[in-house]
């Protein structure tokens, strides 16, 4: 589908959208609870606030927790 040299930018992608997807939800019900407009302010609010800010920094942090991971790891 991608050429092997996009795995990291992919992986960056995917894993802010899903992480991002996630936390926004929980941190909005915990701020505001179950209120009658919470999808809303979760999926149209928070969650595409935080994806714009959590895409760029896996972007840029994917490769140091990668080099640091495997410093990390023994044979």
């Amino acid at each position: 589908m991608f050429p092997r040299r996009f795995h990291s930018p992919v992986f960056a992608l995917l894993m802010s959208l899903i992480m991002s997807f996630f936390m926004s939800g929980v941190i909005t019900m915990l701020n505001i609870g179950l209120v009658s407009d919470f999808f809303y302010r979760w999926l149209v609010v928070a969650f595409p606030g935080a994806f714009i800010v959590a895409f760029p920094i896996a972007l840029f942090v994917v490769p140091i927790v990668k080099r640091l991971t495997e410093r990390l790891m023994r044979d």
